[in-house]
Order: structure tokens, then sequence, then C-alpha cells
């Protein structure tokens, strides 16, 4: 099966450079047309992204670059009527966009917190703002966002980025659930690569297998006709995996047993490794409820 984009309509955010330049030359060499976001001087689109689209058009691709601010939510919904009305739709969306501001907690100003924070997450959500309406009228949608493991994991002095990157799975399971009706499939892009982002961090030979067009198969995958949803898609030097949040079964401790001393003799029970499958947060209740009643109706009392 080859998965292509003719017809569709896509945005990548920060695609000046780095990950965001490969997964539109991606996108756009399998058929999409391409807005190549990414902010230059006096909400002009940066000089990057306009050799971005001098490259899709030169391998005769269809692109336009736009300058938007993903933190301004105006600046973002006149970006995507700019591109409805030129191409008439919006299929794909691709959060790319990010900075850092690293610093030990102990040494971060909660002013470089609050724009890590403004930038991948508020960002991201004022993206698929900005599209989400026409996706569910067209019935048809695509969304990316851009997790890390800093996020998933953790990461020495990466407390406003990891926080960021981790909400994007809050995010996606909420977007997820919310546009399944509408075939609005929502992701997560786990990735790791050699860019700007990551200079001074890794050592020649890394770099050189951490290239970023070794991740972006894993974008076009999760943003292909035939995608799954609710999926954090880990890929780097050409390998993909994929990330799972799961659960413990859980122990059930009547009234006279729940104290935390008990919690603490029982901790290797209630941490035992054998996972329960759930769905959303309804089912966490639902599964909770279930094992109370079922312990009630199993004792001697």
């Amino acid at each position: 099966m080859t998965i292509r984009f003719d017809g569709r309509v896509a945005i990548v955010t920060g695609s000046g450079g780095g990950l965001g330049r490969c997964h539109a030359l991606g996108l756009a060499s399998r058929g999409a047309k391409v807005v190549v976001n990414d902010i230059g001087k006096d909400g002009a689109a940066s000089d990057s992204a306009l050799k971005v689209v001098d490259e899709i058009r030169a391998a005769g691709g269809v692109a336009m670059a736009d300058g938007a601010d993903v933190v301004n939510f105006e600046q973002i919904t006149a970006m995507v009527a700019r591109a409805e009305k030129e191409w008439g739709r919006i299929d794909i969306l691709v959060n790319n966009a990010g900075i850092l501001r690293d610093k030990s907690f102990a040494k971060m100003e909660m002013s470089d917190f609050d724009r890590v924070v403004r930038v991948h997450l508020t960002g991201s959500a004022n993206c698929a703002k900005a599209v989400w309406n026409g996706m569910r009228e067209r019935g048809y949608g695509r969304i990316v966002f851009t997790s890390s493991a800093s996020g998933i994991y953790g990461n020495f002095g990466q407390a406003n980025y990891g926080a960021a990157k981790a909400a994007m799975i809050g995010l996606m399971n909420v977007l997820h659930t919310e546009g399944a009706k509408y075939d609005i499939r929502v992701n997560i892009l786990a990735p790791t690569a050699a860019t700007a982002m990551t200079d001074g961090l890794l050592t020649p030979d890394e770099a050189a297998l951490l290239s970023p067009e070794s991740v972006t198969p894993a974008v076009l995958f999760l943003v292909g006709d035939g995608a799954p949803s609710r999926v954090i898609l880990g890929a780097g030097a050409g390998v993909f995996a994929v990330t799972r949040i799961q659960e413990t079964r859980g122990v059930y401790l009547d009234e006279a047993e729940r104290s935390p001393d008990t919690i603490a003799a029982r901790w290797d029970e209630i941490a035992r490794a054998a996972t329960y499958p759930l769905e959303d947060a309804l089912s966490q209740t639902r599964k909770f409820a279930e094992l109370a009643s079922l312990a009630r109706r199993q004792s001697p009392s």
C-alpha cells in the first residue's frame, strides 16, 4: 500500500527547518498542498519558510508560506482562512513548532516556563482549534501533536519543555474522543533527531544517525487515510516504537484496611506489572467501581 495525499491540504507549523521542513517536504512529495508555517519578522514568513516553499515548488509540488505565530490565535485563524480560501479545506495539521529554554528547575525563571508551555501546548491547541470545526463539517481530519521523551520519561533541565510535551498526551486523548465520529484521527509523534534544538547535546556519530529525515515517515503514516488514532509513536534513527500508558489492575481495600500503612504493606501487589486496558477516564472509574463491588460481594460479611 502506498500512502498518498493527493487532493489533501496540510499545515506544518515550525517548518522552516529541521523536522518541520522534512515533514513539509514529505507531505508535498506525496501530493499534499502544504502551508509552510514559520514565524519571521513583523508577522511575515521566515526566509527559511520561503526557501522550503521554493524547494517544494521546484520538485513540482504546491505550497505557500505563512508567518503566523502559534501563540496568537487570531494569526492562526487568519492562516487557516487564507489556506481555505486558496485550496478549499484543511485536512492535515502537524503541530511541530517549538522552542527550548533549558535550565534546572532551581534556576529557571517562571517567564521561561510560561513561554515554553505557551509555544508548545497553547500553540498546538490554537492550531487544532482553528482547523477543528472545518474538519468536523467535512467529516475528515488528521492531527499530529509533537511530544517528546522528555515529557514521557523526564529529562534534567527541561521542566518547562517536559511539562508541555506531557500535556500533549492529555490533549490528544480528549480530541481523539471528541473527533472520532467525524473521522478526525489524533496522534502523537515523539521524535528524537539532530536539529538546531539539539546542537551540542549529541556526538557527531549520534547526530549522523538521528537525521530529521529518519523521523518523517512516522508523521506520514500518522496522517494517512488509514491512520490509527490515539497513538504515541516514537521515531528516531529509523527506529519506530509505540509508547503505551497502562494501569495495574488495582487492589480493593475495605474501610478497615484503607490506610497509608496498608497501602505500604501491600504495595508490591498494588504495583504488580499486570496491566488493565483503559479506553478513557470513565473506564477507570468503572473499573474501580467493579473491583469494589466484586470485593464486597466476595466478602464473608
